[in-house]
């Protein structure tokens, strides 16, 4: 059976309103984001359809394994996201798996980002100007970020992929779609000195910054791979242990073979349906769905791009 799952939203201090054009209720003007596909304590999503209606995928995801070819993790592994930055966020970086399940008790965070929507000259922070460790340490130290961060600007239809230990923040006056590993740890090194509705700045996290971040002679991104599928333009971004992601764009009819026990779908523009054995489901912009091991003889028509990942 295929999933379909009910968003859930988070207000942030970034965030704004630009989440209504995925014809989403959001719950104010400072929703800054959509968790689409999410079994994470902080925001699992109900599932609408089916025999589990009403349930959360963390509880499908333990209660009926066999939906999903019996993984043999306890931990849904990957989560779905759109981020309306309205302002910049917080220049961060994520721990790999060995340091955040010894330091904070879940898996670390490699993620990558689609580029939906950016303004003119619209840029993104995307690793450091530096390969050495003092100085590395000298500049967090000394705040001297315009020297350490490494900025890039940015195109609808970009992609990066983010490995755990890159350091990176979105710019303002972008949306992205992000696919990541299963967990909510962040580090923040740097966040403009800004406040909360209280009058609070928000944490930092500089030692375990540094004690987390890679430092790399070349870019971590990944080089997309394209092709035509009966028709239908096909392009894969990166593919990994962590996740493959992918999009595709339809112009008409797809007959689609799921290959693996659950793939994750996200309709990021235009419309159209989804036949499964059969039984057909309308697709509009901002759906989130998960195809199961049960869902064989797919056809997807219509006008639409979407975002697929699975491990």
């Amino acid at each position: 059976m295929v999933l379909f799952l009910e968003p859930e939203f988070k207000e942030r201090i970034w965030g704004g309103t630009g989440l209504k054009a995925f014809n989403y209720d959001i719950p104010s003007d400072i929703t800054g984001e959509c968790w689409g596909i999410s079994a994470h304590p902080n925001g699992p999503n109900k599932i609408k359809n089916g025999r589990h209606k009403g349930k959360t995928l963390d509880q499908v995801w333990l209660e009926d394994k066999a939906l999903f070819g019996n993984p043999q993790t306890h931990t849904f592994p990957l989560l779905t996201k759109i981020l309306d930055a309205n302002d910049k966020l917080s220049v961060q970086v994520h721990p790999d798996d060995n340091y955040a399940l010894k330091h904070e008790g879940e898996y670390g965070k490699t993620e990558c980002w689609y580029i939906l929507d950016a303004k003119e000259g619209a840029e993104i922070i995307y690793g450091v100007n530096t390969t050495d460790v003092d100085e590395l340490n000298y500049l967090i130290d000394n705040g001297e970020f315009d020297q350490l961060f490494s900025r890039v600007k940015v195109r609808p239809g970009d992609f990066y992929y983010v490995p755990s230990g890159t350091v990176h923040a979105i710019g303002e006056g972008i949306q992205i779609l992000e696919t990541q590993q299963s967990s909510d740890t962040t580090y923040r090194i740097y966040d403009y000195d800004r406040t909360d509705k209280d009058g609070n700045q928000r944490a930092l996290h500089l030692e375990q910054s540094k004690a987390v971040i890679h430092l790399n002679n070349s870019s971590p991104n990944s080089t997309p791979i394209t092709k035509n599928i009966q028709g239908q333009r096909y392009t894969q971004f990166v593919s990994n242990k962590f996740f493959t992601v992918a999009r595709w764009e339809i112009l008409g009819e797809l007959s689609y073979e799921l290959s693996r026990d659950y793939e994750l779908i996200s309709i990021v523009e235009g419309r159209g349906t989804i036949d499964i054995d059969g039984e057909v489901y309308e697709l509009v912009k901002g759906d989130h769905l998960i195809l199961t091991i049960e869902d064989r003889n797919i056809v997807i028509s219509g006008e639409l791009t979407m975002i697929t990942s699975y491990v």
